[in-house]
């Protein structure tokens, strides 16, 4: 279907949109983690040796769209483009863990637990494909990658070998997953340098090192995301990730740019900060492009992206690189 809603944003090169199919829930079972694992699993219909992509759910004020069922403009955007996606529900998202018990371990915000969470889904891609006849098969687990927004941009750089400080005051656990070969930062935590005080002594975890962080990646932020209650200056704290790791080798910046990035967080979401159709998509296909590429350095969607951003799209937005 045509978007009749882009302007300039339409000239960044995107391969056809093929149909998509949906299997939701899927469910693993995790004793250690107090209840189920649910997914949900989209893909293109047809295709074999697909591309992985992991999406991870940010916070929010939403009482649905932060689980296995929120972030559809990604999920369907990258899934009729080639990806198959997996989305869990983590303990921190209202519907599938809230209402736990307080005194929950890593409660509210259970970043270890997301972050096993993507562990027991790549030691189960079969039992997956077997609830999910649609992709049985046709998964390619030599090529995953990772994508989160906000809160499930700390997930996935923590997999991307971020590391949390120990609140005991130990060396921080290493848990970077050897399996993910690329990844998607999207408007992440920076470092805790600049945490406001009452957030650094309420999220101690918040306070990440990236200079572990190896595996490839993109951060992608918009310049006018600030929030004075979390971090003191500029929107300039959601690049760190970028300016402090070794792997995250390129950086996109979206010119006027919100936390939810033209929205990628759910279509019409009541909290959504940044409804523009342009900026989703240079979003949507700037990620898509860099995902492409790091899994087939000669398939040339990021040079062609970029190229059309430099030279069309300017005014949304540009891309640095190492």
């Amino acid at each position: 279907m045509i978007n009749n809603l882009l302007g300039p944003a339409r000239h960044l090169p995107v391969t056809d949109a093929v149909p998509t199919v949906t299997v939701n829930p899927v469910t693993l079972p995790a004793p250690d983690r107090g209840l189920s694992l649910e997914l949900r699993v989209t893909a293109p219909v047809s295709g074999r040796n697909l591309p992985v992509v992991l999406l991870s759910h940010g916070g929010g004020d939403m009482l649905y769209l932060p689980s296995k069922d929120g972030l559809s403009p990604l999920t369907d955007f990258y899934a009729a483009h080639g990806f198959a996606v997996i989305q869990p529900t983590h303990l921190s998202s209202r519907l599938g863990g809230f209402g736990l018990d307080p005194t929950s371990a890593g409660h509210p915000v259970f970043w270890r637990s997301r972050v096993e969470d993507f562990t027991l889904i790549l030691d189960n891609l079969l039992l997956i494909e077997a609830q999910a006849p649609a992709v049985a098969g046709r998964l390619d687990p030599a090529r995953v990658a990772v994508v989160g927004h906000s809160g499930g941009a700390h997930t996935a750089a923590v997999l991307l070998g971020a590391r949390v400080p120990d609140p005991d005051g130990g060396e921080p656990a290493d848990l970077r997953d050897p399996r993910i070969t690329a990844g998607v930062l999207l408007a992440p935590t920076g470092g805790g340098e600049r945490l406001t005080a009452g957030i650094r002594a309420r999220f101690p975890e918040f306070a990440v090192d990236f200079s572990h962080l190896t595996t490839r990646t993109l951060v992608v932020y918009g310049d006018a995301d600030v929030n004075p209650d979390m971090f003191t200056g500029g929107a300039d704290w959601h690049a760190e990730p970028y300016h402090r790791s070794p792997g995250a080798d390129a950086l996109l910046t979206l010119v006027d740019g919100r936390h939810s990035l033209g929205g990628v967080v759910g279509y019409d979401a009541s909290s959504t900060d940044d409804a523009d159709p342009d900026r989703l998509a240079v979003t949507q296909r700037l990620t898509w492009a860099y995902l492409r590429s790091a899994f087939d350095a000669d398939d040339p969607a990021w040079e062609h992206n970029r190229a059309a951003l430099r030279e069309k799209v300017n005014a949304l937005g540009h891309v640095q690189t190492k």
